[in-house]
C-alpha cells in the first residue's frame, strides 16, 4: 500500500516506511503550499491513501472517493490520554 504524508505528517515518514508501507510526502511529490484539491487528485491518480490532519482535503477526498485517513486532534487527545492513563493510573481523574 501506498500512502501520501501531507505536510504536517512528513516527519513520520521512515516510521510507515519501517512497518511496510511505500511513502511519499506531499514535499517529495512537488506539492508543499499546493491547494488541498491539488494534494488529493494527486493520492486518487497515485493509487496512494492520504494521510492528513486537515479536514479539508480529507473532506475533498471523501467526495471524490480518494482513500484518505484523518488523524485529527480528537484522535490524538484520545490515544494520548489512554497512554497517559495507562502509565500513571494513580494521577489521572
Amino acid at each position: 500500500m501506498k500512502l501520501l504524508l501531507d505536510e504536517m505528517y512528513a516527519g513520520l515518514k521512515e516510521y510507515f516506511e519501517t512497518l511496510g508501507y511505500e511513502v511519499q510526502t506531499v514535499q517529495e511529490a512537488g506539492l508543499q503550499s499546493a491547494k488541498d484539491k491539488d494534494v488529493v487528485a494527486y493520492a486518487g491518480k497515485q493509487d496512494m491513501v492520504l494521510v492528513t490532519q486537515d479536514p479539508k482535503p480529507s473532506e475533498l477526498a471523501e467526495l471524490t472517493g480518494v482513500r484518505c485517513v484523518f488523524v485529527g486532534n480528537a484522535l490524538i487527545a484520545k490515544v494520548a490520554n489512554a497512554k497517559i492513563k495507562e502509565k500513571y493510573p494513580s494521577e489521572t481523574p
